[in-house]
């Protein structure tokens, strides 16, 4: 059975690689805000980050329901669905064309509820196949796989605009990821109601043993009246808001702030920002698994305002990449910690629905930061001020992770 479970946790990873279009949006916001008479649809900043917004949102509510369906139906058929859905959101957007209307509802309404089913079912899916102290690493390994996928998609998208349209760039994109993802959907099953999953050799006790004890299964309606389910809530909302700030920005602000004009560079940074993404999720989960989830959360909750504090004083190409080192690296592992700690916190048995509510600031956060940042940018054609607001917000998250540390103490 350790072969089967490695299989799945494989098949999960690599669904997530063949869904994760949210980080490409960057090359084609780019070529969308570009002047008609340049090849592009001269959108502003915010029609073409319109789109981007409402995927967010209808990702986290995607998830929340995804989560519910595939603890009762399964992962496989809610797979298969998401699958379907990212692919056909694609091509329709190609389709309708240089619509903000329409592509705000076929790439933000299908494709972003698409990601949002794939990524439900294969959390916890991977997670009953492993021992719960490995639920950090699991969880690490199998977001990690999201956020790759701009490695490959994001170098995609940039050959494709440089020989196609737009529009058939975006139906060539999604003929290729509906085939691919609903193929590797049919490796994607729960285990045996008895399977019972092999303990490590060596187990030892970590700074979230006091939790896992605790954990009793709770149900979506007996987390949402618990303390530690609302700080969770703030925690999770405030960082990934500046995540996503960052990622769906990362083109405009190396293009204006440092002056890069390159397009391969561009696709390097959002590359850059994917693979150091991934980094920060398999590490930050395995990381809390020893030193706990509360601890880890300090220290890259730390790092992320220090390195927004400073964001707009990089200005060269170097200071850059080193901003988006930190930022995806402290993004990462925030978005592989959080599955982890519900199900330290709540149990498994409901862990898709219980993770779907705790994902609802997934959608919350794309009206927050990535919005902002548009607004300032198209009004002032800087990002400066929104660094600070990112600043101050983690500054909040940190208190509210010291309530979070007296709350666990007392359970």
């Amino acid at each position: 059975m350790k072969k089967k479970a490695r299989l799945v946790l494989l098949a999960c990873s690599v669904f997530n690689l063949t869904i994760g279009v949210l980080y490409t949006w960057n090359m084609f916001k780019l070529s969308m805000t570009v002047p008609i008479a340049e090849g592009g649809w001269g959108w502003t900043s915010q029609q073409a980050g319109l789109p981007y917004t409402i995927a967010i949102i209808f990702f986290s509510i995607g998830v929340f329901i995804g989560g519910r369906l595939q603890d009762k139906i399964g992962p496989r058929t809610v797979c298969t669905a998401g699958g379907i859905l990212v692919g056909l959101g694609l091509i329709l957007s190609g389709l309708i064309g240089a619509s903000t209307v329409g592509i705000a509802l076929c790439f933000g309404v299908m494709t972003g509820t698409g990601i949002g089913f794939g990524y439900s079912s294969v959390l916890p899916t991977a997670l009953k196949w492993f021992h719960s102290t490995r639920k950090g690493t699991v969880s690490g390994f199998v977001t990690g796989g999201f956020c790759l996928a701009a490695v490959y998609l994001a170098p995609m998208a940039t050959m494709l605009l440089n020989h196609f349209s737009i529009q058939h760039s975006m139906i060539l994109m999604g003929v290729l990821l509906l085939v691919t993802s609903v193929l590797i959907a049919q490796l994607i099953k729960n285990p045996l109601a008895d399977y019972v999953p092999e303990a490590p050799k060596k187990i030892k006790a970590t700074g979230m043993s006091f939790v896992s004890r605790s954990s009793n299964d709770l149900t979506s309606s007996e987390i949402v009246r618990t303390a530690r389910f609302r700080l969770m809530f703030v925690i999770f909302l405030i960082n990934v808001s500046i995540g996503l700030m960052i990622i769906g920005n990362i083109a405009s602000i190396a293009y204006y702030q440092a002056k890069i004009y390159d397009y391969g560079v561009l696709t390097f940074f959002l590359s850059l920002m994917a693979v150091m993404n991934f980094f920060g999720r398999l590490m930050g989960g395995i990381i809390s698994d020893k030193l706990g989830r509360v601890n880890t959360l300090f220290v890259v909750m730390v790092l992320q305002m220090l390195n927004m504090a400073a964001f707009k004083y990089y200005t060269t190409m170097p200071h850059l990449i080193f901003g988006i080192v930190v930022a995806g690296i402290c993004f990462g592992a925030v978005l592989s910690i959080f599955p982890a700690f519900t199900a330290d916190l709540f149990g498994l048995k409901n862990h898709g629905s219980n993770y779907g509510l705790i994902f609802l600031a997934y959608g919350v956060s794309g009206v927050v930061a990535p919005v902002i940042a548009d607004y300032f940018y198209d009004t002032y054609r800087s990002f400066s001020i929104p660094y600070m607001v990112c600043a101050a917000m983690l500054f909040v998250a940190l208190v509210a992770n010291f309530a979070l540390r007296r709350e666990l103490k007392q359970v």
